[in-house]
């Protein structure tokens, strides 16, 4: 694992956190719907980073 692909999963874990976090608190649909593509193309991003793939 290097740098970049560990830092895009742990803001996708961080923005997932607050995915749960908006949905408690009946924040609007359309933020947590933006939040939600936001944290899975991090998500995606640093999995598609790692050197495992190789």
């Amino acid at each position: 694992m290097n740098g970049l692909s560990t830092l895009l999963i742990v803001v996708g874990l961080f923005l997932a956190g607050g995915i749960v976090s908006f949905v408690k608190q009946k924040m609007p649909t359309s933020l947590i719907v933006l939040l939600s593509i936001g944290a899975g193309l991090c998500l995606v991003a640093g999995v598609m980073r790692l050197e495992v793939w190789n």
